[in-house]
């Protein structure tokens, strides 16, 4: 029994619902021995999506940010889980809204099904396949919306690109590398909401220049990549997963739109 994308949704939803209840609250606040923030919603919205793929895909092996930060890192196939329990953690310490929920299907190191879900902005991003994603108004205590907005690329606009980066981790060498194109705009953005704004046609790229981890970026890559759009890496090699051998880090890597590698 494999996981539906409206299954994915409907988990992911059900974090956001959790994630929000502490959101409202006087939280407090922790730091990893990587020295990245860590609240009580990380480890509830974790658990919820944990228990929701279980429950509907049994033999589907999950790779979790938190999960893995407690030493637990399942042997798995060609086919996993990758999932954020709650992306942009210093954004949510900020209550700026700017985070998110990531889940993703890998097979055969691609991301082939993916949801990103803000629950503070309502709104909701599924990949449903490798070619087909979509969009939609979505609380988080409601149900997966009938009502979905295909997502795909714009055209490069002949004004000048928009550049969407980084709210917390943007560098000199992302200023360096965006100076090769005709950028009009560069947007800041947390989580992974920059994959999404390129894939809604919000923007038209967005370079990483910096360590991330897989979980950060499968389920805004599926999203972008259904959506029309590319992540490579800087020598232009497509963004793959399962890279066990490097503790499941990227490498740095670009979000394309409608926009030629060069």
């Amino acid at each position: 029994m494999a996981v539906t994308a409206k299954a994915l949704a409907s988990i992911a939803l059900a974090a956001g619902k959790e994630i929000m209840r502490v959101y409202r609250t006087d939280f407090a606040v922790e730091k990893k021995l990587d020295q990245s923030v860590l609240t009580e919603a990380d480890g509830l919205a974790e658990a919820i999506i944990l228990k929701g793929l279980a429950e509907a895909d049994p033999d589907l092996q999950v790779i979790a940010e938190e999960s893995v930060a407690g030493g637990i890192m399942p042997e798995h196939g060609t086919r996993f889980a990758l999932v954020d329990p709650l992306d942009g953690t210093k954004e949510f310490v900020a209550k700026n809204g700017e985070f998110t929920v990531n889940i993703a299907i890998i097979e055969h190191g691609r991301p082939v099904m993916g949801v990103v879900y803000a629950p503070a902005l309502h709104r909701l991003f599924v990949a449903e396949s490798p070619s087909f994603a979509w969009q939609s108004k979505a609380a988080p205590d409601g149900p997966v919306p009938a009502k979905r907005n295909p997502l795909r690329i714009r055209p490069a606009p002949a004004g000048g690109l928009t550049a969407v980066a980084s709210k917390s981790h943007r560098s000199p060498e992302t200023d360096t590398w965006l100076a090769k194109y005709p950028v009009k705009e560069i947007a800041g953005a947390g989580s992974a909401l920059k994959f999404c704004l390129v894939a809604a046609g919000e923007a038209d790229v967005y370079p990483r220049l910096g360590r991330t981890m897989e979980w950060d970026t499968a389920a805004g890559q599926a999203v972008v990549e259904a959506a029309g759009g590319r992540v490579l890496t800087l020598d232009h090699a497509p963004l793959l997963y399962g890279k066990r051998e490097r503790g499941y880090d990227n490498p740095d890597f670009i979000v394309y739109g409608d926009v030629t590698p060069l």
